[in-house]
C-alpha cells in the first residue's frame, strides 16, 4: 500500500482496491517519518484545536456574551506541551506546580498540583477504557459480524483502518463499531521529533498568547492590545502589561509574549510569576475574555525541572511504541536542550514543516540584515581609511609648515648673536653628511646611476613598442601534444578518404565492364 512516498507491505493472499490504491495488509514495522529537529520558543500541546472564525477583529474591551469570542472558542486536549510544536495544550507546563502564590492585582491564588497527577502521570485505566481496548482487539483479530470466512477479510480491513488511523471497525452486530483515530496504538503514521526546551525562569513572568491574526495587524494595534489586557486584569493601577516580543507563526497566527509588572506602595516593583499569571488567564471568565480578543492559546513559558523531564521521558506518550520512544531518547542530538515529542499523522508533520519553513525564513531575514550591516560597515571602513590617509597627508604638510615657521623664528631670534659651540658642532655634522651624500661612490652617485638606467629603459621602451611573450614549458609541451594529436587525426582522415576514392574507382570500373555484356545479351 503506497501513499505519497510512504509504503505498507502487502500480503498477496487478500487484496482490496480503493479507487486507484491497491490495499492489502500484514503486520509491518512501525511507520517512521525519521527524526526531525525543530526549534520552538515554547511548549504546547499535541491535542486537537477547534476554532470557529469570526467576521471582525478588535482589541476593544471584551464583553461576556456567552459566545465563543471574536474568533471562536478553542477546545484543547491531549499530550500537553507547548505553543510552537503542538496544536493544543492541556494544562500548560508547570502551570500548577508548587504552593499557592497570589499577587495584589488579581486577588487569586494558584491551585496546587503535584507530579502524581495531570500531565506527568499515566491515567488510571477505567472500565470504559478496558472495554474499548477489548473491542479494538476484537475488531482487529476476530470480528463476528457475518459469521463466515468474510469475517477474516473484515478483520484485515479493520487492521488497514487502524494502521491508517481513520474509519470505523465493525466487529459485532450488537456492539457499536470502534472508532479508529490517529492516537490509537496501531496507527503507522507516527514519528518522534525534537523540540527546544524553554530556559526561562518562573520569576521572568513570561506568558505566551497566540492570536489568530497576522503580525502586521498585531503590531499596528499593539497599544490597544496592551490596554485590553490591562482591563482584563481588572484595570488595577499597580499592574503594568508589557510586551516582550511578537513573532509570526504559520497559518496567519502571531505569538505575543507578555509579562506583568506589579508595583507596591513603597515604590518597589516585581514581575508577576509566569505560573500565577497563566493560572489567572485560565479562569473561565478571563479565558472567555481572551478568546474575544482572538487568543486561541495561552501558556506559561517556564523551564522544566529535572524531575519533570525525568518523569516525561520515563513514560511514553499514548499510542507511541516504547521501543521507538527509547530509541528517540538515544538519538537525541542534544539531551540538555532538546526533548523528544511525538508526531502523529500528516497534519502534525505538515505543521512542523511549516514551523521549520517559518524559522528558516526568519533566519534568512536575519542573515540578510547582517549582510547589509556588514556591507555598510565595509563602506564606512573604506571611507574612514581614505579620510585617515587624507589626514596623514594634511598632518605632514602642517608639520613641514610648522618646521619652517620654527626655523624662521629661530633665525630671527638668533640674529646678531655669534655662533655658539653646539651650533658649530651641529654645522660640522651637517657638512659631513652633505659630503657623504655628494661623494661619487656614495648615495648621490648611486642615485644618479639609477636615474640614468631608468631613462635608458624608458627610451628603449618607446623605440621598441613590441611586446615579448614567454610560454611556460609545461604549457608548451601540452600545446605540442595537442597539435600532434590534431595532425594524427588529419592523417587518419586523409587515409580514409583515399580508401573511399579507390573503392569508388573500383565500382565505376565494374559498372563500365558490365554495360557491354548486357548489350550483347539483348541484341
Amino acid at each position: 500500500f503506497n501513499f505519497g512516498g510512504f509504503g505498507l507491505t502487502a500480503n498477496p493472499a487478500v487484496n482490496f482496491n480503493i479507487g486507484n490504491f491497491g490495499v492489502s495488509t500484514t503486520s509491518t514495522p512501525p511507520f517512521n517519518f525519521g527524526n526531525s529537529l525543530a526549534s520552538a520558543g515554547a511548549f504546547g500541546g499535541f491535542g486537537t484545536t477547534t476554532t470557529t472564525a469570526a467576521p471582525a477583529f478588535s482589541f476593544s474591551a471584551p464583553t461576556n456574551t456567552g459566545t465563543g469570542g471574536l474568533f471562536g472558542a478553542t477546545q484543547n486536549k491531549g499530550f500537553g506541551f507547548g505553543t510552537s510544536f503542538g496544536t493544543g495544550t492541556g494544562t500548560g507546563l508547570g502551570s500548577g506546580l508548587g504552593t499557592g502564590l497570589g499577587f495584589g492585582g488579581f486577588g487569586t491564588q494558584q491551585q496546587q498540583t503535584t507530579l502524581g497527577s495531570g500531565l506527568f502521570s499515566q491515567p488510571a485505566q477505567t472500565p470504559a477504557q478496558s472495554n474499548q481496548l477489548i473491542n479494538t482487539a476484537s475488531a482487529l483479530s476476530a470480528p463476528t459480524l457475518l459469521g463466515d470466512e468474510r469475517d477474516a477479510i473484515l478483520a484485515k480491513w479493520n487492521q488497514l483502518q487502524a494502521f491508517w488511523g481513520t474509519g470505523k471497525g465493525y466487529f459485532n452486530n450488537n456492539i457499536a463499531p470502534v472508532e479508529f483515530t490517529q492516537e490509537n496504538p496501531f496507527c503507522r503514521f507516527k514519528a518522534v521529533g525534537y523540540s527546544l526546551m524553554p530556559n526561562n525562569k518562573d520569576e521572568d513572568g513570561l506568558v505566551v498568547l497566540v492570536f489568530n491574526r497576522k503580525e502586521a495587524d498585531i503590531r499596528s494595534q499593539q497599544q490597544q492590545l496592551v490596554e485590553s489586557l490591562h482591563k482584563i486584569l481588572g484595570g488595577n493601577q499597580t499592574l503594568t502589561v508589557n510586551v516582550e516580543g511578537v513573532k509570526t507563526m504559520p497559518d496567519d497566527q502571531t505569538e505575543v509574549i507578555i509579562y506583568v509588572v506589579e508595583r507596591s506602595p513603597n515604590g518597589t516593583s516585581r514581575r508577576v510569576p509566569a505560573t500565577t499569571l497563566y493560572a489567572h488567564f485560565e479562569q473561565a471568565n478571563i479565558k472567555s475574555s481572551l478568546q474575544q480578543l482572538g487568543v486561541s492559546l495561552s501558556m506559561a513559558r517556564t523551564e522544566l525541572s529535572p524531575a519533570q523531564v525525568k518523569q516525561l521521558l520515563q513514560n511514553p506518550p499514548a499510542g507511541v511504541d516504547p521501543i521507538i520512544w527509547e530509541q528517540a531518547k538515544v538519538d537525541n542530538p542534544d539531551p540538555d536542550k532538546l526533548i523528544p515529542v511525538p508526531m502523529v499523522g500528516f497534519k502534525e508533520l505538515l505543521r512542523r514543516l511549516k514551523v521549520q519553513d517559518q524559522m528558516t525564513k526568519q533566519h534568512q531575514t536575519r542573515l540578510d540584515i547582517i549582510s547589509e550591516d556588514i556591507s555598510e560597515l565595509q563602506k564606512n571602513q573604506t571611507t574612514t581609511m581614505a579620510k585617515i590617509a587624507q589626514y596623514k597627508r594634511k598632518l605632514m604638510a602642517l608639520s613641514h609648515r610648522t618646521l619652517q615657521v620654527l626655523i624662521k623664528q629661530e633665525i630671527q631670534r638668533k640674529s646678531g648673536y655669534a655662533i655658539q659651540a653646539d651650533e658649530e658642532q651641529l654645522r660640522v655634522q651637517l657638512d659631513t653628511i652633505q659630503c657623504e651624500l655628494n661623494a661619487p661612490t656614495q648615495f648621490k652617485g648611486r642615485l644618479n646611476e639609477l636615474m640614468s638606467q631608468i631613462r635608458m629603459q624608458n627610451h628603449f621602451g618607446a623605440v621598441r613598442a613590441e611586446e615579448r611573450y614567454y610560454i611556460d614549458a609545461d604549457l608548451l609541451r601540452e600545446i605540442k601534444q595537442h597539435l600532434k594529436q590534431q595532425q594524427e587525426g588529419l592523417s587518419h582522415l586523409i587515409s580514409i578518404i583515399k580508401d573511399d576514392l579507390e573503392d569508388i574507382k573500383l565500382i565505376e570500373h565494374g559498372l563500365n565492364e558490365s554495360i557491354p555484356i548486357r548489350g550483347g545479351v539483348f541484341s
